[in-house]
């Protein structure tokens, strides 16, 4: 064994258990090891609510969404389509019209979102298990639907198949050559009345405020012709949705955006990630507060060693062995403290994991219990934190120790 971890595990375990050193480092492990085990937890837990956010947006979002760079529509045809739908991966294409619009029934009124789709929507998504009230069909033979959202219909009181008092959707006229909407309100916009055939029950930020209506009432109440506002793909069991991806974007250039599920909701998955990173910085702080202890045990033991110092250097020890001898001390006090910190913590997780002892303390949560996961690259942060900080805190004690007067302490 090499002489100063030999040197430093005898300084660790000292059967001085009085010695005030001794008490200082077992105060430092105690409180790297509620550092450890604290950062581990918090991190864990923002990655369970990560993946609980992209579970819930996972339900109605498409494999895929096409839209365009710049703008808010873009102009399609048979034949571009027809090239996307034959594009290896893609197995079903679906035809998007989004933009808010005037809801009115009877008395009352709001701004919707209204998304206009093609008949195979339901083949893209499946929001027939989502139906709250009557039934997902935007279309009834010849007759046109809507489904609305569980929020726009209790706002609106909205009765369901009421032919006699269907819903009214307004949106302003584009009339050509004035940019101004015109004064006369009988043609300052476009009407459609549309009967409710089911309500939706998804997510509370689209039940709110999302109706979704046939693809071809949407481009008569917007007048959007042959333009629409996205593309939804839906990729092949067999393909990978990453690969996919790649191979739309290099097919339609830097005019279209193709955006996965994460990417579809990136501010919020950012807002997420910031979160964690001030987190992590904060939790490491606390952490270099705590391992402050450590500098002070080892100053202190390089004072009550400095005869044992003196005694190496004579014997011919090198200044360098020295310098590692206090260094390995400081190592071991903040590694049996981490170790101890990642078992604890690690630990917990997974009981939260598998049986889920704390939990969200509401009846109208989403789950019943805290989410959490371990990643393995949060651990190595970690490690890699406490490394960085026990070399910060242990090399000014070494370097004093290494540079003692062999002749004063003799």
């Amino acid at each position: 064994m090499r002489v100063p971890l030999l040197i430093a595990r005898r300084y660790f375990r000292s059967k001085n258990k009085r010695n005030i050193i001794t008490i200082i480092s077992n105060i430092s492990m105690i409180g790297v090891a509620v550092g450890t085990m604290a950062l581990i937890i918090v991190l864990s837990v923002f990655n369970g609510l990560e993946d609980l956010v992209r579970t819930l947006y996972g339900k109605s979002d498409p494999n895929l969404v096409i839209s365009a760079a710049k703008g808010k529509a873009f102009p399609v045809d048979r034949a571009f389509l027809v090239k996307l739908e034959n594009t290896p991966g893609v197995a079903l294409l679906t035809e998007v019209i989004e933009d808010n619009a005037l809801l009115q029934y009877h008395d009352r009124q709001m701004v919707v979102k209204m998304r206009g789709l093609s008949d195979n929507y339901f083949g893209q998504s499946q929001i027939d298990a989502n139906i709250r009230e009557g039934d997902h069909r935007l279309r009834r033979d010849s007759l046109e639907l809507a489904l609305v959202g569980a929020g726009v219909q209790h706002e609106l009181s909205i009765t369901l198949n009421n032919r006699l008092a269907p819903m009214r959707l307004l949106y302003p006229r584009n009339t050509p050559g004035k940019k101004a909407l015109s004064t006369d309100p009988s043609n300052a916009f476009n009407e459609e009345d549309l009967i409710a055939g089911g309500v939706f029950l998804i997510e509370q930020h689209i039940d709110d405020s999302y109706i979704f209506v046939p693809l071809e009432f949407a481009q008569r109440l917007l007048g959007y012709s042959n333009r629409r506002t996205a593309l939804y793909v839906k990729v092949g069991q067999s393909f990978e949705i990453e690969q996919v991806k790649n191979q739309l974007r290099k097919m339609l250039g830097p005019e279209f955006k193709v955006q996965d599920s994460d990417e579809q909701h990136v501010s919020l998955f950012k807002a997420i990630k910031v979160e964690k990173l001030f987190v992590f910085i904060t939790f490491t702080l606390i952490l270099l507060i705590a391992s402050l202890n450590i500098f002070f045990s080892l100053s202190m033991l390089v004072i009550d060693k400095k005869k044992d110092i003196a005694v190496l250097l004579a014997m011919g020890a090198s200044q360098k062995t020295v310098r590692r001898t206090f260094l390995y001390v400081g190592a071991i006090v903040a590694l049996v403290g981490a170790a101890t910190g990642l078992v604890l913590g690690v630990t917990l997780c997974w009981l939260q994991q598998r049986f889920g002892f704390v939990s969200m303390g509401m009846a109208t949560s989403v789950v019943d219990a805290y989410p959490v996961k371990m990643q393995a690259s949060d651990i190595v942060f970690t490690c890699m934190s406490i490394i960085f900080i026990t070399l910060a805190v242990s090399i000014r004690p070494a370097l004093n120790a290494s540079r003692l007067d062999v002749r004063e302490n003799l």
